[in-house]
C-alpha cells in the first residue's frame, strides 16, 4: 500500500451538479492523496463520468469547492488543465496518422518545441510501441491503441490523470497491460482517479475506492476495508448425489447454488462467518448427518459483493448514458 499521508492532489467539498430538476451529484466530498489511485465505482447513471468532467474543467458545477493539483477550479481553470491528463472511454487516436505522428501532434499542441522529439521518443519506448510507431494506427490492436492513447495523455507530464473506464472493450491480456502501465505511472508519482465497470480492476489498482450511488458517495475505504463491511462469505459444497444434497440442506441450511441441481452439478452454498472455526463447524454438522462432500471451495467477499450490498445493483453494463 502506498503512503497516503502526503498532500491531497484532488480536494472536493460539497460538489453539486444538476440538469434541471435532475440532481446528478449531490454534496460530494472527496480527497485523493498525491501519488495514489482512487477508483470510483457506481451503477449506471450514478454520475461517475459527470464527476470526471467537472474535475477536468469540462463541466461547471452548480455548487461546491474543487482543487486539483493545488489549483482552484473556479479561479484557475487554466492551472488545472495544465496539471491534468484525461483519457476517456473513446480513444483520441487519429487513425489516419502513425503512432509517432499522433504523439508529435500532442507535443506540438503542448508547445514543447525542440524538447518534443525527446519526449515522443521516450513515450514510444516506455509504452513499448516502437515496432509499430511508424505504422498507421488503423492497423493497431485495441490494446495497442489504448496504450498509445495513454501515451498521448502523458505528453505534457500531467501530475493528475483521470481515466474514465480506460479498459472498456479490451481483452483480458490488453486490460492487464493497461493495469501495469497505470501502476508504473503511480510509482513515478502520478495521481490517478479511475472510473471503471470492472470491479476486479478497482481491486487490483486502487489504494482507495468510493462507491457512488444516487448522487452520493455511499461508502469509501480501501478495498480490504470495504470487503470487511460485507463480512463473512460462502462455502460452496459439491455433492455426489441428490441424497447428499438434501442432507446438506437439512444439516446446515444450505441453499442450491444458481440452480445447479437442474444442471446436474450438485453444488450448495452455506453462509460462512469467515473464520476457520466456521469451516470446522459446517463440516462437523455434515459429518453428523452422514453427508458426503466431493469438494469444498471458499468464496470470500470481493468488490462484487460490496457493490451489490451497498447499491442493490449488480455490476454495471459496459456503457452508460448518464454517469
Amino acid at each position: 500500500m502506498r503512503d497516503r499521508s502526503g498532500p491531497a492532489a484532488i480536494q472536493v467539498a460539497g460538489l453539486r451538479v444538476a440538469y434541471g430538476d435532475h440532481v446528478v451529484l449531490d454534496g460530494i466530498d472527496l480527497q485523493v492523496p498525491q501519488g495514489t489511485v482512487y477508483a470510483l465505482l457506481g451503477p449506471n447513471g450514478a454520475g461517475k463520468s459527470t464527476l470526471v468532467h467537472v474535475l477536468s474543467t469540462l463541466l461547471r458545477p452548480d455548487a461546491g469547492e474543487v482543487r486539483v493539483a493545488g489549483c482552484d477550479l473556479r479561479r484557475d481553470p487554466a492551472g488545472v488543465r495544465a496539471a491534468i491528463g484525461l483519457t476517456g472511454q473513446v480513444s483520441a487516436v487519429d487513425s489516419l496518422l502513425t503512432g509517432r505522428e499522433n504523439l508529435r501532434l500532442m507535443a506540438d499542441l503542448a508547445h514543447l518545441g525542440k524538447a518534443g522529439a525527446a519526449v515522443v521518443d521516450g513515450l514510444i519506448e516506455r509504452f513499448d510501441i516502437g515496432a509499430a510507431a511508424g505504422k498507421p494506427t488503423s492497423t493497431y490492436s485495441g490494446g495497442m491503441r489504448r496504450r498509445l492513447d495513454l501515451a498521448m495523455t502523458l505528453v505534457g507530464s500531467p501530475r493528475v490523470l483521470f481515466l474514465d473506464e480506460p479498459t472498456t472493450g479490451l481483452d483480458p491480456r490488453s486490460r492487464r497491460d493497461v493495469w501495469d502501465t497505470v501502476r508504473g505511472l503511480v510509482d513515478d508519482g502520478t495521481t490517478v482517479l479511475l472510473t471503471t465497470q470492472y470491479l476486479e480492476e478497482a481491486d487490483q489498482l486502487a489504494d482507495r475506492v468510493g462507491v457512488l450511488d444516487g448522487g452520493h458517495i455511499v461508502a469509501e475505504g480501501t478495498p480490504a476495508e470495504l470487503k470487511r463491511r460485507v463480512g463473512g462469505g460462502q462455502l460452496l459444497l459439491r455433492l455426489p448425489d441428490l441424497g447428499a444434497l438434501a442432507g446438506a440442506v437439512a444439516a446446515v441450511g444450505a441453499t442450491v447454488h444458481d440452480g445447479d441441481e437442474r444442471s446436474g452439478d450438485l453444488t450448495v452454498a452455506v453462509a460462512w462467518d469467515g473464520s476457520p472455526a466456521g469451516i470446522r463447524s459446517v463440516l462437523d454438522r455434515l459429518a453428523a448427518h452422514d453427508v458426503a462432500v466431493d469438494e469444498l471451495a471458499i468464496h470470500a467477499p470481493d468488490l462484487d459483493d460490496v457493490f451489490l450490498t451497498l447499491t442493490g445493483h449488480m455490476g454495471a453494463a459496459p456503457s452508460e448514458v448518464t454517469r
